[in-house]
């Protein structure tokens, strides 16, 4: 019997970890990048010793970072990365000069040689692609203006790492000895093969690809176009590795280029499945590569390493969170994405190593630490969500504001000016209708402000504020704000002080709305109600309604479910019975539809009968 081939067993053994360790440390609220980490520590060398040829794997995962860039790419178009120019090669400058520099700084104090402070400096300066994409990714953070100042920052440490390699053969002790890649030829031919590649891949992208990608879609062939997807990934990683350059900067150029392609939609969905499962086989590989070893052999050392430049380059990196003005309860998640060390790290310490700047024991020490950032950092993530920022949420602002003081007496309050409170107000403005605005965000008061509104920083749950608001002598309240428990606190309020005011409030839903109506609030608005019914119209248009036919059928609708939430109200407690009244009036509503589309029917089939007998 034939022995069982070694990547069938592999296979086996990386898909039985992620698939044991990811969901159980989802479950523990830790996120899926610990789950994989742990999962190629329980695996590797120094745990069940499952697996053993750690690099090859690790070199093989490293395309799942490559996929990754050529999907973030093709999110980007051109004129938007254009845009982006500044933040790229500004801030992304500033943060790994001010690292290295610092870091150099403090290694030099302790003793340790400018070459091997420098170099170290500058690979422990990058931070993990992957890891802060993949955050960015689970959090939705790329549409903000943090994820954005973090992805330019990433971007040029893609750039930042060819010129750090270029590097490292002049700091070496021996230069003949360096010998890697294509550093010893001579550097003007060098940087011509590089300007050479990249202006091939702009121009080719130009050119070629969409024509190339037309044609293989007409074979109407999906595994074949998916193939294609990869093959250019490929490719392309292919060819910057040979000239020495980062493959996932010339896949994220790809990307880039294919950005206003009409394949693009097509295209991430052919390579989301593979980026996800190799950058997933990356985590593994980081886990596994993890030398328990240096770790055991040093423990304090390599604890005062990693302790070490994190801390200083939290120090950088959150003074530019500051200078880049991000908002302020953004920054520590920020600082966090950016202060670990990076994949690209293991690339230039084992260089250096080679390169004789260090000895192979320095670079194993240094390499163990990234791998233990890289370990720590989703960690502190964890411990940031469940810690500081509820705290930060809770902080005052820094810029106190005075609450509202002087007597106002307009005949409408509104309580709370977010997106509901201030079209209220903005119409009412629109008239000419005096309004006394409450709002307890000082952010939110800020920025009202800043567009010319009246709007008084308060809570209007607290008596002493409504009173000052004008709330004894205003005819109409407005309760506009997003707490469901703040609302209700508000119109209890109201109604036990204030019997000249007539309520108008914001439902969030239905059990909001029956809380309201207990309270004997009768003027109540479901906040997502008419813009629904408004969509649904449209729909029905698009379908080949007539606008008169949708604009009947989402009134009755309308009308129709006003009714039933009045029917149902009285039984809101009695879930049973609420259930029995829901079926009933919806039975009712499709049978009343149903009866009125064969009426339009029959008077259609009339119209047309008399068409044809003229």
């Amino acid at each position: 019997m034939d022995h069982t081939p070694a990547w069938l067993i592999n296979s086996f053994i990386y898909l039985s970890a992620a698939v044991i360790a990811v969901p159980l440390s989802k479950a523990l609220g830790l996120g899926a990048i610990i789950g994989y980490l742990a999962a190629g520590m329980a695996i590797g060398p120094w745990g069940l010793g499952l697996v053993s040829n750690v690099q090859d794997i690790l070199h093989f995962a490293e395309f799942g970072v490559v996929l990754m860039l050529f999907l973030v790419g093709l999110e980007l178009e051109p004129k938007r990365l254009w845009s982006m120019r500044r933040p790229i090669f500004g801030w992304g400058s500033a943060q790994v000069l001010a690292c290295a520099l610092l870091l150099t700084g403090a290694a030099m104090v302790f003793g340790v040689g400018w070459r091997i402070a420098l170099v170290a400096s500058l690979g422990l300066a990058l931070s993990s692609t992957a890891i802060a994409l993949q955050v960015m990714a689970e959090r939705n953070l790329m549409p903000t203006s943090s994820g954005r100042a973090a992805f330019s920052i990433l971007l040029f440490q893609d750039v930042a790492a060819i010129p750090i390699l270029a590097l490292l053969p002049l700091l070496a002790v021996e230069v003949a000895s360096a010998s890697h890649g294509a550093t010893a030829s001579h550097p003007a031919l060098e940087a011509a093969r590089i300007v050479g590649v990249i202006a091939a891949i702009v121009l080719g992208g130009r050119l070629l690809l969409r024509p190339l990608f037309r044609w293989i879609a007409r074979s109407r062939t999906p595994e074949i176009f998916t193939a294609a997807s990869l093959l250019l990934v490929v490719g392309i990683a292919s060819l910057m590795h040979l000239v020495g350059l980062s493959m996932a900067l010339g896949a994220f150029l790809a990307g880039v280029l294919l950005a206003e392609s009409e394949y693009r939609r097509e295209l991430e969905t052919d390579i989301e499945p593979f980026k996800g499962l190799l950058l997933g086989l990356f985590f593994i590989a980081v886990g596994m590569s993890i030398d328990f070893g240096v770790l055991i052999a040093s423990p304090g050392l390599m604890a005062a390493i990693v302790v070490g430049f994190l801390l200083l380059k939290c120090l950088v990196i959150y003074a530019l969170a500051t200078l880049m003005e991000l908002p302020f309860q953004d920054r520590p998640i920020f600082t966090l994405l950016l202060a670990q060390g990076g994949e690209f790290a293991f690339v230039v310490f084992q260089a250096a190593a080679g390169a004789q700047v260090f000895d192979a024991q320095t670079a194993s020490l240094l390499i163990g630490a990234v791998a233990v950032s890289m370990l720590v950092s989703p960690l502190l993530l964890v411990a940031t969500d469940k810690w500081l920022l509820p705290r930060l949420a809770q902080r005052r602002p820094t810029v106190q504001m005075e609450e509202i003081a002087e007597q106002q007496r307009a005949p409408v309050l509104i309580a709370g000016f977010g997106r509901y409170g201030q079209i209220v107000g903005r119409m009412m403005l629109a008239e000419g209708i005096a309004c006394t605005v409450l709002e307890h965000d000082a952010e939110m008061v800020e920025a009202a402000r800043s567009f010319g509104y009246q709007v008084f920083y308060g809570d209007a749950s607290r008596l002493d504020l409504l009173r000052t608001a004008g709330a004894a002598t205003a005819t109409v309240l407005v309760v506009a704000v997003d707490d469901v428990d703040q609302s209700l606190k508000i119109v209890d309020l109201a109604r036990a002080h204030f019997a000249n005011l007539t309520i108008v409030a914001r439902a969030r839903d239905v059990t909001h709305w029956n809380q309201l109506r207990d309270r004997n609030v009768m003027l109540v608005q479901r906040e997502m109600f008419e813009s629904s019914l408004r969509s649904g119209r449209s729909v029905l248009e698009l379908l080949g309604h007539s606008p008169e036919e949708a604009d009947v059928s989402a009134r009755r609708f309308r009308t129709h479910n006003l009714e039933l939430f009045e029917q149902m109200y009285p039984h809101y407690k009695d879930r049973a019975k609420m259930i029995a009244v829901a079926k009933q009036g919806r039975q009712q509503l499709e049978a009343q539809m149903a009866q009125e589309r064969l009426e339009r029917a029959r008077r259609k089939a009339e119209e047309r009968a008399a068409q044809a007998a003229d």
